[in-house]
């Protein structure tokens, strides 16, 4: 344990006017910690296929003001996110992750696609991601942070599009968290884990609804249905 770690968590103790802990109760904490037990999970999305899981994921998703375009394949990524921007009359210039997940997608069959890969800046309007995991039970993407994923891209653009495969969609939370600790591996978590509901909103003033607020106006999802990764 660092210097300074311990420095913290002494004057925690001497706040709370206790000591260390014994060795029998530390491996009790140590092995809660470890096994990552599961509350109540509700049944909504956990009793259905997995089908079933995807069907509700959009339907909770389209509830909260996202759109979602379903397509067959990577194949046609890239015909869904340039007719969604022509359908709104939207920039085709956009800023896209170096994710892996999306190098696989002949976004050069749309040249007038104009795609800058890297980080998002002021300037950017359109934002291209692609997702970790999907939450059913509640229509909620789930974003990492990464040298591939920086977290700005998620929220700087007014307009963020995510990929999404199938089967990345998940029944609860519960399972989001179970897939990144094996993929990530025990203490290897992301600096930044994101749960996206819909557009950015707020309600503060005159308990008024406004989309935009404090992030994008407008998140579009292009579900691949076929579940393959790139």
């Amino acid at each position: 344990m660092s210097e300074a770690r311990e420095q913290i968590l002494g004057t925690l103790r001497r706040s709370l006017k206790r000591g260390r802990l014994d060795a029998g109760r530390r491996a009790e904490l140590e092995a809660r910690l470890a096994a990552h037990r599961r509350n109540l999970v509700p049944a909504r999305a956990a009793a259905l296929d997995h089908a079933g899981q995807v069907e509700l994921f959009v339907r909770m998703a389209e509830e909260v003001q996202t759109t979602v375009a379903r397509v067959a394949s990577a194949a046609e990524v890239p015909a869904a996110v340039a007719d969604y921007l022509s359908q709104r009359n939207l920039p085709s210039r956009l800023v896209m992750t170096p994710d892996p997940q999306l190098d696989g997608i002949p976004w050069s069959e749309r040249p007038m696609l104009e795609i800058r890969r890297g980080r998002a800046e002021d300037a950017d309007q359109v934002g291209v991601t692609a997702a970790f995991a999907a939450v059913a039970e509640t229509g909620t993407l789930m974003l990492i942070s990464g040298p591939d994923s920086p977290t700005r891209n998620n929220f700087l653009p007014d307009t963020h599009v995510v990929v999404l495969r199938r089967d990345q969609v998940m029944a609860s939370y519960e399972e989001g968290w179970s897939r990144l600790r094996a993929a990530q591996g025990a203490g290897a978590l992301p600096r930044t884990v994101n749960f996206i509901t819909g557009p950015s909103r707020t309600g503060d003033i005159e308990q008024r609804l406004e989309l935009g607020a404090h992030g994008p106006r407008r998140l579009h999802i292009v579900l691949v249905d076929d579940g393959a990764a790139s």
